[in-house]
């Protein structure tokens, strides 16, 4: 198997990139380092006092009602999940980023700004294999009419369905496997979208101060209002997808499994972490080679809260 897919990928050099943040709407810079093996993602606040970093980790989300974020001892990151995909796109395992402020930047709403930053850094093959949560059972969790099923796979495999009642939305459906070309191919440059009404609503409460139809789809009642219009005709199943590669990133780790997802968001995806992490017999842990080979016996696996300890004890 290529090292790229079977061992652990950092940056080659440090790149930089600024843009504005969504809510905040200030300028925010970012710097993304290269990190040694088993250090995984981590942001750090430069702006802070001591510079402290946190994990990409679904155990520090605070926050997911307009974007998922991530906070402890007074650190708080927001905005992730579009970051978090271009690295899971590319399979980068280990990186730091730091920021001199409170969010990610927004770019142009998808994921494919940061996927030509993180290019421009290229990437390394590290000594240290990858490690992969692969699905063994069956999982489903439900709020309402939206849910989030996962089935036993080799890869990462999503069917992902929203339903929206405006014209030029409605339901659509989109299956996407992800593979070195489909992610840059199929989702990177799917946008988030709004309805004007909602995004009028969160700039009367003092938030969406940096959102504009340079860095989403807006839609009114009828039209969406972007004069390029669409990337994809069905760009806001797509984006949905890149939201829930983002969001299942900060389980430490790559997940391989069969997702059925309806009309779920940011609170259902990391509701279904959280329902993982409680099922230790529900999932394995593997080396990724092109054999599965456990790397401890399930009955033996701990919760994934910083996977690569728990590896390191059985090693």
């Amino acid at each position: 198997m290529n090292n790229i897919f079977s061992h652990q990928n950092t940056l080659c050099r440090e790149v930089r990139c600024e843009g504005v943040a969504l809510h905040s709407g200030a300028n925010v810079r970012m710097v993304l380092r290269p990190a040694p093996c088993d250090h995984g993602i981590r942001f750090r606040r430069t702006d802070l006092s001591g510079r402290p970093t946190i994990a990409a980790s679904f155990h520090q989300v605070v926050d997911t009602r307009l974007a998922t974020s991530l906070g402890a001892d007074g650190i708080l990151i927001s905005t992730v999940e579009h970051l978090m995909a271009a690295l899971a796109g590319l399979r980068i395992d280990n990186v730091l980023i730091e920021l001199d402020g409170p969010e990610v930047p927004i770019l142009d709403g998808s994921a494919a700004p940061f996927l030509e930053v993180l290019r421009d850094a290229g990437q390394r093959s590290q000594s240290a294999l990858r490690k992969v949560i692969k699905v063994q059972r069956p999982i489903l969790v439900r709020e309402g009419d939206a849910y989030i099923k996962a089935y036993p796979s080799d890869q990462f495999r999503v069917r992902y369905s929203i339903d929206f009642p405006h014209p030029l939305v409605g339901r659509q459906e989109y299956t996407f496997s992800l593979t070195d070309s489909t992610f840059h191919r199929e989702i990177a440059k799917a946008r988030t979208f709004g309805f004007l009404k909602d995004v009028q609503r969160l700039q009367s409460m003092g938030l969406a101060r940096g959102g504009s139809l340079e860095n989403a789809l807006v839609f009114d009642d009828y039209n969406v209002l972007n004069q390029d219009g669409f990337r994809f005709a069905d760009e806001c199943v797509r984006h949905k997808i890149l939201d829930f590669l983002g969001d299942l990133t900060l389980a430490g780790m790559p997940i391989a499994g069969y997702f059925e997802v309806h009309k779920a968001g940011h609170s259902l995806h990391h509701q279904f972490l959280r329902e993982l992490n409680k099922r230790p017999t529900s999932y394995n842990v593997y080396a990724a080679t092109s054999i599965p080979v456990p790397l401890f016996p399930v009955t033996a696996v701990p919760a994934f809260v910083d996977p690569y300890q728990a590896i390191a004890k059985h090693l």
